[in-house]
């Protein structure tokens, strides 16, 4: 990919090129010599040679100054008829080579200078022929037109470049569009793996430690329920390594868009809350949990998203709170639900102290990925509340998407 800007050419390629160009404008203009009125052919006179190896010669500077060298080529030109040759489109060929050049790489106000040569090279030979006649008009007239003629083509070459110069760089930009959108992509599905990475994982240890708590206070006293505590550890790090696993499993794939089916099928929502909490009950945490209006089906995402804060929630309040109780609520209104998870522990005091972990920036980044807001502090009473704002979406609304997902199919 080229960044629109021509690289120069090398110094050999440029001799051979311009050595090939020089070469063949001599051999025009000594064609053109050879040429007669009558349209018989002899051998070029030694004026021929002399003005074909001065235009010609001129031709390597069209590169460093091409108005220069299309007004020199012109001059030449006009001394064909003075030297006894006749003006023909062969004798300025090197005119017509420098105005194409002159015309690829010159703006169009110095394309002007092309129009005085050309009216010259009429207006110049029949002074100088002594039987000119009407019939010599056409030729003349072609004469004119050559260097003309071949500043349209150079033109053409001009846009022609411009048009490609325009077309790469489009490309460019839009192949940079695709790799930084690719990019974006990846960091946020990998963004989102290393929060379920967080929400799951930490979530299996927490409860872990807590089992493994209770098995060590029940072991000297009760030990048939020390080694219940110790079956369901057992249990819950068996789950925490085989998330662990598939996690890990899925940030190492090479690919820029790795498969994350194994943690969003199934997506767990509302309707696994109870499952949830018969958790933290048996790892020692007492969990309430109260609904007020009517409860509705939410979308998967916005389901998991409160999955995941109640989660998190909880798993903070066994971490942190030092107590053995806390309440979920849920409320629902037309548009929203509204989940707080509350305690009565000591974790205010010790949130204050220190600055938010990666369980309450998780949390808001979810919930304002959902549409939704989320906020936590401490309560006036004591204790610390988590609550978050959720949308959801009505029936009518539903519907529609659900219709507008399946014409998009049909189509």
């Amino acid at each position: 990919m080229t960044d629109g800007r021509r690289s120069p050419t090398p110094p050999i390629e440029s001799w051979w090129r311009d050595g090939t160009v020089v070469a063949v404008a001599f051999a025009l203009c000594l064609l053109g010599g050879a040429l007669r009125v009558d349209d018989t052919v002899t051998p070029p006179p030694l004026t021929a040679y002399f003005l074909a190896a001065v235009s010609s010669g001129l031709l390597p500077a069209r590169h460093r100054a091409p108005v220069a060298t299309v007004i020199a080529t012109t001059v030449c030109g006009m001394l064909v008829a003075p030297m006894g040759l006749l003006s023909t489109p062969l004798m300025v060929a090197p005119t017509a080579i420098s105005a194409y050049s002159l015309a690829v790489r010159a703006e169009r106000r110095a394309l002007a200078a092309l129009l005085p040569a050309a009216a010259l090279l009429v207006a110049v030979p029949p002074f100088f022929e002594t039987d000119f006649s009407w019939a010599d008009t056409s030729r003349l007239a072609t004469v004119a037109a050559t260097p003309l003629v071949a500043a349209v083509f150079g033109r053409s070459t001009r846009h022609r470049q411009a048009y490609l110069t325009v077309m790469e760089e489009r490309a460019r930009r839009a192949e940079e569009s695709r790799d930084e959108e690719a990019r974006r992509r990846v960091a946020g599905e990998r963004l989102r793996i290393a929060r379920e990475l967080h929400d799951l994982v930490a979530h299996q240890i927490t409860l872990a430690n807590a089992q493994a708590t209770v098995a060590a206070h029940l072991f000297a006293t009760r030990p048939e329920q020390a080694r219940t505590s110790l079956d369901e550890l057992v249990g819950t790090t068996r789950h925490a390594l085989d998330e662990l696993r598939a996690t890990v499993g899925l940030l190492r794939q090479p690919e820029d868009t790795p498969d994350t089916s194994a943690l969003t099928e199934p997506a767990p929502g509302l309707s696994q809350v109870p499952e949830l909490l018969s958790t933290f009950h048996r790892a020692g945490l007492a969990v309430s949990m109260h609904e007020d209006g009517t409860a509705r089906p939410l979308p998967p995402g916005i389901g998991l998203t409160a999955y995941r804060i109640i989660q998190e929630a909880l798993t903070n309040v066994t971490k942190h709170a030092a107590t053995g109780g806390a309440e979920v609520r849920l409320v629902w209104d037309r548009d929203h639900v509204t989940i707080t998870v509350t305690d009565n522990g000591g974790g205010a005091r010790k949130a204050q102290e220190r600055p938010p972990g990666y369980g309450l920036i998780g949390m808001s980044e979810r919930a304002a990925a959902a549409g939704g807001t989320l906020v936590a502090g401490a309560r006036p009473e004591g204790g610390f509340r988590v609550s978050a704002r959720l949308p959801v979406p009505t029936a009518g609304r539903t519907a529609r998407r659900t219709d507008g997902a399946t014409d998009r199919e049909g189509r």
